[in-house]
């Protein structure tokens, strides 16, 4: 059984994922789907998490709105997900960044590498 659900999940990977880590910046070109049309809506921001192996890998980026944080969390290997295009790589020590929720300004600013 297991081998059965190993070779679906696997005809499902994309081959071309770019390499990313958390803190960098990145843009995503998400499919959006309004009734019969269908655009390409791009989310730049920080990636603030990576979970997941496998086709159920996902990560969560955090953007500012008009001066309001929002986050999105979107699967790796999703068809909705165009291309994922790294802006900056950010430098940080931590695999998961949840304290940029708490800072505003230039506080929630990533290094450089």
């Amino acid at each position: 059984m297991n081998e059965i659900i190993r070779e679906i999940e696997a005809a499902q990977l994309k081959e071309n994922v770019p390499e990313f880590n958390v803190g960098d910046t990145v843009k995503v070109y998400g499919k959006i789907r309004e009734g019969n049309h269908e655009r390409i809506q791009v989310f730049e921001g920080t990636v603030l998490k990576k979970q997941g192996g496998g086709n159920r890998a996902t990560f969560t980026i955090r953007k500012t709105s008009n001066g309001i944080g929002v986050e999105k969390t979107w699967p790796l290997h999703s068809p909705n997900v165009e291309k994922v295009e790294v802006v900056r790589r950010g430098k940080v020590r931590r695999a998961k960044l949840f304290y940029l929720r708490d800072r505003v300004g230039k506080r929630a600013k990533v290094k450089e590498k």
